[in-house]
């Protein structure tokens, strides 16, 4: 059996998601390149994984995050929200009260953030050890 991939047939079992022929990698309206470029500042997934417990407030965003600023933090809400994934609640209290949450949409980037997560803890020392490597041989 066969599946149709643009106009080739590739057999079931061997598709490829992504083309490494010239030109093709992440077009310009690929949904992985708009994948990427969505989360890929800095501070986008870890947001996103401060998220994933339940809604905060911006100040609490700031704590656990540790190391981005009240400002980066906001540009990056507002993007995040721009997208889908963080949705703004405000509340009609004294003093009025804000919190940020996942959507729906963005509880679907869970997994995917967990698994880079491991990632990291699992291959961080070599990556580490990488960069010290490369600065002893004057890289």
């Amino acid at each position: 059996m066969s599946s149709t991939l643009g106009i080739r047939q590739v057999p079931i079992g061997t598709l490829r998601l992504v083309s490494l022929r010239p030109g093709t990698v992440f077009l310009a309206d690929c949904p992985a390149r708009t994948a990427v470029e969505i989360i890929s500042s800095k501070w986008a997934v870890v947001t996103l994984f401060a998220l994933s417990d339940g809604p905060l407030r911006h100040g609490e965003l700031v704590d656990l995050i540790g190391g981005v600023s009240r400002k980066v933090l906001t540009q990056t809400l507002r993007r995040l929200q721009e997208n889908g994934l963080v949705e703004r609640r405000s509340y009609a209290e004294a003093p009025p009260r804000v919190e940020y949450g996942l959507t729906e949409l963005g509880r679907t980037l869970d997994e995917p953030i967990r698994r880079l997560t491991e990632w990291a803890r699992t291959n961080g020392e070599a990556v580490a050890a990488f960069h010290e490597a490369a600065e002893e041989n004057g890289a």
